[in-house]
């Protein structure tokens, strides 16, 4: 269980790995960043925010594309290190279009041709 009263466990960085699962199908449709305002925003408007570690700057998820994730549940692991949002999206999640960004199987030849 999340220690309760204890805040966020953020990295060096500032930041906590969030995991959107489709709050209908259970699908895991992505996972991004947050910092302690975008997870304030994501509980508080309803809709998820991030924070963009290439732009260094937050971002409402769907703001430009319309594929917003309206949230329905947020959870926090039991480390206090880890989000869960149950959202239901308004349309595909990833970026090029996809359901979920999670598309691509892993393969060994994947693996072998990533730099050490």
């Amino acid at each position: 269980m999340a220690v309760k009263g204890k805040g966020l466990k953020l990295d060096d960085k500032g930041l906590v790995a969030a995991i959107v699962q489709d709050a209908n199908t259970g699908q895991v449709l992505m996972l991004g960043y947050m910092n302690k305002e975008s997870a304030e925003l994501t509980l508080n408007t309803g809709s998820v925010w991030f924070y963009s570690r290439s732009r260094q700057e937050l971002w409402n998820k769907g703001a430009t594309s319309g594929n917003k994730l309206m949230v329905k549940e947020v959870w926090l692991d039991c480390d206090n290190d880890a989000i869960l949002v149950k959202a239901e999206p308004m349309g595909p999640t990833c970026h090029t279009g996809e359901v979920s960004c999670f598309y691509e199987p892993l393969t060994l030849e994947c693996v072998a041709a990533t730099a050490a």
